[in-house]
């Protein structure tokens, strides 16, 4: 899913933006303390980054209890391949450097879009710390897709209970930008957990590679099948505003959002979102629950960055309002 998305709009609010959502319009403070930990700034003011490749989360941080404890621990100072990547480092194609400095006994490894729990101290080449959790006394949670390429990258190479030395160039870190630590990157980073998936949490739909035979099938190409009538008296005009809870799939069976993992449904206007919400949540009364296959032409339309080819969705329309 886009960064820019918005929980409070649901598919929108421009027809363009993916219908589920994660530009929050929720004042996530623990999602802000992830992404100012790992740019190295004072916890003490609270500002949130979301630009793509910048340490920030798009859900909210589950500050989680120590795993060390920090007093016994002086986890300030740098290790003595502080200055660059030693010899015996693996060194990937892109220019990241790492070393497991105790290995892990999980075998699962994290997806790119996947939340993991981590431990973690990061320094410049010079030796100074810029940031540490353990000196928190708390875990991180975020995604993998909202860190610095270093991070989304290197996280991925790991298990559960690995602790790993990451040498991270600039070019994979802050890109010179002005305020953030500047240079290479060291971090030591220890793996605690790797949330379930999306697809784990909310699996896709045995019919999900396409419409079923019995489902209904508008001119427009919409494909769709009615899973639950719902009780209200009236269908939604396409310039009313709705309540909804949803899950979107690819039809690969990929689950690329749900209103349910945010714990809150979503709220937008039927007029500033995908076209095949549009027509679609329209067919549906209040307390109703339906299937949709939407094709790409009532989707996104192939554009860059946003879930490609036909979707599915199921979709509760819980109010008109």
């Amino acid at each position: 899913m886009s960064s820019d998305q918005n929980p409070e709009a649901g598919p929108g609010p421009e027809s363009e933006s993916p219908p589920p959502a994660s530009r929050n319009k929720i004042p996530y403070l623990i999602a802000a303390f992830v992404a100012l930990g790992l740019l190295g700034w004072s916890l003490k003011h609270h500002s949130g980054t979301s630009s793509s490749g910048e340490p920030a989360s798009a859900e909210p941080e589950k500050e989680q209890a120590a795993v060390t404890d920090p007093s016994t621990s002086d986890f300030s100072t740098a290790p003595g391949d502080v200055a660059s990547a030693p010899e015996d480092a693996t060194r990937t194609a892109s220019g990241l450097a790492y070393k497991v400095i105790k290995p892990g006994s999980g075998t699962k490894h994290p997806e790119k879009t996947g939340e993991v729990e981590v431990h973690y101290t990061g320094w410049t080449t010079d030796g100074k710390m810029f940031d540490s959790s353990h000196k928190r006394g708390k875990t991180a949670s975020f995604p993998l897709n909202r860190v610095i390429a270093g991070w989304t990258e290197g996280v991925q190479l790991m298990v559960e209970g690995e602790t790993t030395r990451f040498w991270i160039p600039e070019e994979l870190a802050y890109k010179g930008k002005g305020g953030r630590p500047a240079g290479m990157l060291v971090f030591d980073i220890e793996l605690v957990k790797i949330a379930p998936s999306l697809s784990e949490t909310y699996p896709p739909p045995g019919d999900v590679a396409g419409p079923p035979a019995d489902a209904k099938r508008t001119a427009s190409g919409l494909s769709y099948k009615i899973l639950e009538q719902g009780d209200g008296a009236r269908h939604p005009a396409a310039t009313d505003k709705v309540q909804v809870h949803y899950t979107g799939w690819l039809t690969s069976g990929t689950t690329f959002d749900s209103s349910h993992k945010r714990g809150r449904p979503a709220s937008f206007g039927l007029n500033g979102v995908i076209p095949g919400w549009t027509e679609g949540v329209q067919l549906m009364r209040e307390g109703g629950k339906a299937r949709f296959w939407i094709p790409e032409n009532l989707a996104y339309a192939g554009k860059p960055n946003r879930p490609q080819g036909m979707l599915v969705f199921d979709i509760e329309l819980l109010k008109i309002k």
